[in-house]
């Protein structure tokens, strides 16, 4: 019973990108490992970039930077 989450900056994800996340990561179980797509848990954790550091700072902060 394989469970995969993924996280990611809340940035604007659509449901259809996260829809096309779970089945592709649930086909891609399937297919390299067998493991069976009716008991793949896949979750989608959305995380505000105040809340993710990367090199010592906020996902934000690099943002404005940017």
């Amino acid at each position: 019973m394989p469970f995969v989450n993924i996280r990611i900056t809340r940035e604007g994800a659509t449901k259809e990108q996260k829809e096309k996340l779970i089945r592709g990561v649930t086909d891609l179980l399937a297919d390299v490992l067998g493991k069976n797509p009716k008991t793949t848990f896949v979750i989608i954790d959305e995380v505000e970039t105040d809340n993710w550091g990367v090199g010592g700072e906020s996902v934000t902060e690099l943002r404005k930077k940017q």
